[in-house]
């Protein structure tokens, strides 16, 4: 069913607001995928955001659709092929790290609830002429980082933003902390030396410790 971009924001928001880190995921290897899902989730991240940078990453994301408790969504969105392949393997949010008239077009009609990048306060405008207003603030740490998106969000109060981008555990505190982050994603919670070794407690732990963070 197609979304309007008001709800598609509504429901973002609402995937968002689940934990403060949405995980960002690159997956080379689709043997991962389920366990990689499963103990990302036990840890307490349920969002999941999968990459489509790699060969396996639309069925790592089928795989990973089948995890109880997981909301899997596909990263790197870049043209409306992305944007239905997403859907079709069983996405249930979409991450752009830019976004284009076309791109949003084909989320809405898809009916994918999306997270459009911006990276300055023009770009976030446009979005939220059109309707947006929870988006993702990429690159955030060469964009300016924590600084940059507090003052994005004096004259933008009604904007929320995910920051990604170079956030980690030394500064994903600085972002959490602003009046205008709802959470922040991050690929520091699956190495791959952790995956590569099928260390899933290890990776676990990491999402209980992502979980914890706070502004």
């Amino acid at each position: 069913m197609p979304l309007t971009p008001k709800d598609a924001s509504r429901r973002t928001r609402e995937i968002c607001a689940r934990a403060p880190i949405v995980p960002v995921l690159v997956i080379h290897d689709v043997a991962h995928a389920r366990p990689l899902a499963e103990a990302l989730v036990a840890g307490g991240l349920p969002a999941l955001e999968v990459t489509l940078r790699t060969p396996v990453a639309l069925e790592a994301i089928r795989i990973m659709a089948e995890v109880p408790g997981g909301i899997v969504g596909a990263g790197t969105l870049v043209t409306p092929a992305d944007v239905r392949a997403a859907r079709e393997a069983g996405a249930l949010f979409g991450v752009s790290p830019g976004s284009t008239p076309g791109l949003l077009d084909a989320c809405e009609a898809e009916g994918l609830p999306t997270l459009p990048g911006a990276a300055t306060a023009t770009e976030a405008m446009m979005l939220l002429e059109r309707g947006y207003d929870m988006l993702k603030f990429f690159p955030a740490e060469a964009s300016g980082g924590a600084p940059a998106l507090k003052g994005i969000g004096a004259p933008l109060p009604q904007i929320t933003f995910c920051p990604t981008g170079g956030v980690s555990t030394r500064n994903a505190s600085s972002y959490l902390s602003l009046a205008n982050v709802l959470c922040a994603g991050g690929s520091w919670v699956a190495p791959v030396d952790l995956m590569n070794a099928g260390d899933w407690s290890g990776i676990e732990a990491l999402a209980r410790e992502a979980g914890k963070l706070a502004g």
